[in-house]
């Protein structure tokens, strides 16, 4: 293997064209990440053609090379603007917009860059020396225990509802609600169209996030006094904003979270924009001081960013060793690999080696390329705060608008931004998280989906889903979760109230 990856190395610096593509599709993804409305999907389908005249690994390094800067882009505009480039950076907006308004953007930025790097590095070596062990053991997951994880992951709604769970998971439910419009995926019924044929594909993630996010940012931005909504441009960062102790101290947040981004990349549909929100949840609950998050601590950002960068080698490796996409993203790389005559899949390391290693080399040195351009660039990156909000909401406006409508191009969509736009803000105004909303939207057709498969399965065993262990697992990790997330809020809000 290693005598591979050292092959794989000579391929890709002995030639300087990869790693000028290489250096260019990083740029180019953390533009497309950072920018409202944009996102790595949209730059991989924009790019996947211009590769179909480069060498396979040349072409391949590329992508693969705009995956990890689009992943790590979405940093810029969640920590700056409260607006997450990329659904994998929702979480890093809790903690990463409150340091920012004290004046620490520049420090934000460093933490988040430096989480995205180590992330980045642990996805990558587990690919690397992991991927047909973990790639196995995803094979035994079926709707049961795919229906268990996603109730894992809707109980860490607990931890994002601040002091009142209830109107959390109420928020969740909501989110569920409308991520059931448009075509049932079991049966292809229609529901809650109402008559309306653009409401047949349903509400796009795109959509709901950047209207709940960027657009409800704009309209409390736009209506607030001046004072209210400016916000402190200080630059003041020392290295990479973090101190040797700090480093030291989150060394078991970066582990954790990377792992579970790690985990979360590997399973098929659920990705970044769950993995972020889960290793944020995971560290509040397991903080020494939970009621600090969400006032600017790194703990937040470092959670988010590792995890999300992490769930970049974990889609990959189901990708390279059985042919299955873990998000979109990869979906338009598996593309990329039968635009240059590969087909992933267990064979594909046999009859195509050579070219395997050299992408993991190519992967290995994005990561690189990835935090030389967001340090060497984060003064100018920082320069956005400075731009003046009269100039600066309409250009969010215009992206937005852009980004909804190159989904399907159609103002349906321009539409809906503006309504999930009015809806977030409306939410907003009445204290209820918007967070709990956006995972209950990913995760409520999977939900829906594993559970009347899984049903559909046991119509000849009723108790077949005791005899998944893997599905019981989860299950009881998330009673055991929500009940102690629930007894440790009504111990703070007791404690709170006493005093």
């Amino acid at each position: 293997m290693m005598t591979m990856l050292l092959q794989g190395f000579g391929t890709v610096v002995g030639n300087p064209l990869i790693l000028l593509a290489m250096l260019g599709g990083v740029f180019i993804g953390i533009i497309f990440g950072s920018l409202p409305g944009l996102t790595t999907v949209a730059c991989l389908s924009m790019f996947l053609p211009v590769t179909y005249v480069m060498s396979h690994e040349m072409g391949l390094s590329m992508l693969t090379a705009i995956y990890i800067g689009g992943m790590s882009g979405g940093l810029v505009s969640a920590i700056l603007l409260n607006i997450p480039g990329t659904p994998s950076s929702i979480a890093t907006c809790f903690d990463g917009t409150p340091m920012a308004k004290k004046g620490q953007a520049g420090r934000a930025l460093g933490i988040g860059v430096f989480a995205s790097i180590v992330g980045n590095f642990i996805g990558v070596f587990a690919m690397i020396f992991i991927s047909a062990p973990l790639a196995f053991f995803t094979l035994k997951f079926g709707p049961w225990e795919n229906f268990g994880v996603t109730v894992f992951a809707l109980t860490l709604i607990a931890s994002l509802c601040g002091k009142n769970i209830l109107t959390g998971l109420l928020a969740a439910v909501f989110g569920m609600m409308f991520s059931t419009v448009g075509l049932d995926q079991i049966d292809s019924s229609t529901r809650f169209t109402f008559g309306m044929s653009e409401l047949t594909s349903g509400f796009g993630l795109l959509t709901v996030l950047v209207g709940m996010y960027a657009v409800s940012e704009v309209l409390r931005t736009a209506s607030a006094e001046p004072e209210k909504a400016t916000v402190n441009e200080d630059f003041k960062m020392k290295g990479i904003g973090l101190s040797m102790k700090e480093i030291i101290e989150q060394i078991p947040n970066l582990i954790r979270s990377s792992l579970i981004g790690l985990c979360i990349g590997i399973l098929p549909g659920i990705g970044g924009s769950t993995a972020n929100i889960i290793a944020y949840s995971v560290t509040k609950s397991s903080s020494k001081y939970p009621e600090k998050f969400g006032t600017g601590i790194p703990d937040g950002i470092i959670a988010s960013e590792s995890a999300n960068n992490a769930s970049v080698g974990g889609a990959m490796i189901p990708l390279l060793t059985l042919g299955i996409p873990g998000d979109g993203s990869t979906a338009l790389l598996l593309g990329g690999f039968m635009l240059h005559g590969m087909t992933p899949g267990p064979l594909l390391f046999q009859t195509n080696g050579s070219t395997v290693y050299a992408i993991f080399a190519s992967m290995i040195i994005s990561t690189v390329f990835m935090g030389l351009v967001m340090f060497l660039c984060m003064r100018w990156f920082v320069k956005i705060l400075k731009v003046p909000s009269f100039i600066l909401i309409p250009c969010i406006i215009v992206l937005c608008a852009i980004g909804a409508y190159t989904l399907n191009y159609r103002s349906f969509d321009i539409w809906a931004l503006l309504f999930f736009g009015i809806l977030g803000l409306a939410l907003s105004a009445v204290k209820v998280p918007i967070a709990p909303f956006i995972l209950g939207f990913i995760l409520g057709k999977d939900f829906e989906v594993n559970l009347r498969t899984g049903i559909q399965y046991a119509a000849s065993d009723r108790f077949m889903l005791l005899h998944r262990p893997i599905a019981m697992a989860f299950l009881v990790l998330a009673i055991f979760f929500f009940i102690y997330s629930f007894i440790k809020t009504s111990k703070v809000n007791k404690k709170e109230a006493s005093a």
